[in-house]
């Protein structure tokens, strides 16, 4: 499978806890030699979640979509474990933020947005944000399951692409093109 990017995507790695503050670059996935990364676990969850926004969930009816979602998790393997971020067919490097918060080798710069809760209190967010151009490219086995179909796989990546995306801040960020490679 080949995923291309339409948008940036934001990184916010969780840290185990919703009281530890972590610094940007720890937000990111990375792999040795600070290759950027996407956990397959991620896609997994574009592909399955229900108690988040996923592709089953924002694509199929409230009746449809959790057969559909618990059918993906049960159906789909992904490899690598973590699926490197590509630019030109090579991997993304990240070489440590400059004061202003861009990483001239990969292009990943530090953006700052303010969410807002209930209420309209302000949650300020610091991420780091990956720019354009960037592909996934990672190997997607599917079991035979009878609530699937070929059909309804692409329909997931394709729209789901064009209108959920992966990342954090989904919808507005992490849009992509799929195909099958």
């Amino acid at each position: 499978v080949t995923l291309s990017g339409l948008t940036e995507v934001l990184f916010d790695r969780y840290a185990g806890d919703n009281t530890t503050q972590l610094p940007p670059e720890q937000k990111l996935y990375l792999l040795p030699d600070n290759i950027v990364a996407l956990p397959a676990l991620n896609i997994l969850s574009f592909l399955s979640a229900v108690n988040t926004e996923s592709a089953p969930k924002l694509l199929f009816p409230s009746k449809d979509y959790k057969k559909i979602a618990a059918a993906m998790l049960a159906s789909t393997i992904i490899s690598p474990s973590a699926i490197p971020f590509l630019r030109d067919d090579k991997p993304i490097v990240f070489g440590g933020f400059d004061a202003d918060g861009l990483d001239a080798l990969s292009g990943i710069r530090v953006v700052r947005h303010v969410a807002r809760l209930a209420g309209g209190i302000p949650n300020p967010k610091i991420r780091p944000m990956l720019g354009l151009p960037w592909t996934l490219k990672f190997d997607m086995t599917l079991l035979a399951h009878p609530g699937l179909s070929l059909e309804i796989v692409e329909k997931l990546f394709v729209e789901g692409g064009m209108r959920l995306g992966i990342g954090t801040f989904r919808k507005a960020f992490g849009k992509f093109e799929f195909a099958w490679s």
